[in-house]
C-alpha cells in the first residue's frame, strides 16, 4: 500500500525536477501532521494535561470535552481520545471528512459553503455548550474551514451566508475580510463560542491556515477576543456591494463579545502554522541538493500574478518555497480554485528548466484538484491537446484545464489545513 499522500504521483513525477518537486511538497504536508503535531504539542502525565507551560489537572474536573472544528478536527479526534484516555468524557468533531471515533462525535459538514448539515451540528455543539459550567473542561480544536463548517447566523439562513460568502471570494475580498463579515453575522464565532462556554474553562488548539497567523482570524476566531466592530463589517459589506449583489434588503450583522470577562479562563495554543510546513519543505529540498530558501509564509495577492511572479522568481539549482493564501477575482464562469490558478499563471513564464507548484495543504483547491505543476511538461501536454492557456485563464475554467493535460495533484482529504503551498523550482546548470 502506497504511503505517499500525492495518490497520482507515478503519472506525475515524470522528470526528475517533478520528483524532487512533489516530494518537497509531501514534507511540507507530513510536516504538519495533525496527530503529530498534537502529540508534539501536548501530553499526559497521568492526571496531569502539559500543554507548553500550562497544566491541566485534570481529575479536578468534572467533564473534559472535545470540540473540533474545521478541516483538521477529525485527525484532532482521534489523537485526542488516545491523549486524554479515561479523562475525555466525549464531545463533538465538525470537519469535511468522518472517521470512526469512540467518544467523541465525528460529523461531515459542507465546505467552502455552509448547508443544513453544518447548520445541525453546530446545534448540537451549541447545545452541549450550554449544558458546561465553572467545573468542565473545553478542549476546542480550531482549524481552518471552521469559518464555513460553523453555522448559526444572526436572523439569518445558511443560505444567506452562502450567498454573501460566494460573492465576497468571487470578488476577490481577503480571508480577513470574508471572516470579518462571518464574526459579526455568527452567534457562534467571534469569541461567540467562549461566551457561550463561560464559565468552563476553556483550551483553544489552534491549527492556523491564516497568513501571519493572527489566530483571532482561524475559523473567524470562536475562542478568541474579538478585535473588529461592526463598523469594520459594514465597511467590507459596503466595498463589496453585498447586500445589493445578494438581492438582500439588509444584513442583521451583531457585535462579538468585547467583555473580557468571558475569556478570562480562556487558553489559546498555536499548534502548527504554514511557517512548519515551509521549514520541512526547505529541509527537504536542502537533503536533494537544493539551495533553499523561504521566500514568505504570508503569500497574498491575485492567485495568477502569483504564480507568473514565482514562475520568474528561482534561479538555477534553487528552491524557492513559500506559503499563504491567494485570491482570485472571478473574470468568468470555469471551475477551479487559486492553487491551479496560480499554477496557469505560472505556464507561459516557468523556463524550460523551471517548475512551479501550487497546492492546497488540505487537498481541496475548490475541487477534487489539490493543485497543480507548471512546466514544460505541462506546456507539452497543452499543446497536444491544442489548449491555450490564455483562454482558460481569462475564463477562470482552470480545473478542466489541468484534468486535460493530466498535470493536476490529487491527494484526496489531507486532514491538515495550514494554507496553500508554493514551490518554483530551478534544475542546476
Amino acid at each position: 500500500m502506497s504511503t505517499h499522500i500525492v495518490k497520482n504521483l507515478k503519472k506525475l513525477a515524470s522528470t526528475p525536477l517533478r520528483r524532487d518537486a512533489l516530494a518537497i511538497l509531501e514534507a511540507g504536508i507530513r510536516g504538519v501532521n495533525t496527530g503529530e503535531a498534537l502529540r508534539r504539542a501536548m501530553r499526559r502525565d497521568g492526571n496531569v494535561l502539559r500543554v507548553g507551560s500550562r497544566r491541566f489537572h485534570l481529575d479536578r474536573y468534572h467533564h473534559v470535552y472535545v470540540i473540533g472544528i474545521g478541516k483538521a478536527a477529525a485527525q484532532s479526534a482521534l489523537a485526542l481520545e488516545r491523549i486524554l484516555g479515561p479523562h475525555l468524557t466525549g464531545g463533538i468533531a465538525l470537519d469535511v471528512q468522518h472517521v470512526r471515533t469512540r467518544l467523541i462525535k465525528s460529523i461531515a459538514g459542507s465546505h467552502p459553503f455552509p448547508s443544513l448539515p453544518n447548520m445541525q451540528a453546530t446545534g448540537e455543539i451549541m447545545g452541549l455548550l450550554k449544558h458546561v459550567d465553572s467545573r468542565d473542561l473545553m478542549i476546542v480544536v480550531v482549524s481552518g474551514g471552521g469559518s464555513a463548517l460553523l453555522c448559526w447566523p444572526h436572523k439569518l439562513k445558511c443560505d444567506d451566508v452562502s450567498a454573501i460568502t460566494r460573492v465576497l471570494m468571487a470578488k476577490g475580498a481577503t480571508i480577513q475580510e470574508l471572516n470579518t463579515v462571518r464574526k459579526h453575522l455568527s452567534e457562534i464565532q467571534g469569541g461567540q463560542l467562549a461566551r457561550l462556554a463561560y464559565p468552563a474553562t476553556v483550551l483553544g488548539l489552534i491549527f492556523s491556515d491564516v497568513p501571519g497567523d493572527d489566530l483571532s482570524m482561524v475559523a473567524s476566531g470562536p475562542t478568541y477576543l474579538d478585535t473588529t466592530t461592526v463598523a469594520d463589517a459594514r465597511r467590507v459589506l459596503a466595498k463589496y456591494h453585498i447586500l445589493k449583489a445578494c438581492r438582500l434588503p439588509h444584513c442583521d450583522i451583531i457585535e462579538t463579545p468585547k467583555d473580557s470577562m468571558f475569556f478570562r479562563h480562556v487558553s489559546n495554543v498555536l499548534i502548527v502554522s504554514n511557517a512548519l510546513a515551509a521549514k520541512a519543505m526547505r529541509d527537504e529540498a536542502q537533503r536533494r541538493g537544493y539551495q533553499a530558501r523561504i521566500f514568505s509564509t504570508e503569500l497574498t495577492g491575485e492567485a495568477r500574478e502569483v504564480g507568473h511572479m514565482l514562475a520568474h522568481m528561482s534561479r538555477p539549482g534553487e528552491a524557492l518555497i513559500a506559503a499563504g493564501e491567494t485570491t482570485v477575482t472571478l473574470r468568468g464562469t470555469g471551475h477551479g480554485g487559486r492553487n491551479q490558478e496560480a499554477a496557469l499563471g505560472a505556464l507561459a513564464a516557468v523556463p524550460d528548466d523551471g517548475l512551479v507548484l501550487a497546492c492546497a495543504s488540505d487537498g481541496i483547491d475548490n475541487s477534487l484538484h489539490a493543485g497543480a505543476i507548471a512546466d514544460a511538461v505541462t506546456r507539452a501536454h497543452a499543446t497536444h491537446r491544442h489548449l491555450s492557456s490564455a483562454t482558460y485563464l481569462a475564463r477562470n475554467n482552470t480545473f478542466p484545464f489541468f484534468a486535460k493535460t493530466g498535470d493536476a495533484i490529487i491527494t484526496g482529504v489531507t486532514g491538515v489545513n495550514v494554507s496553500d503551498l508554493f514551490l518554483s523550482l530551478r534544475a542546476a546548470r
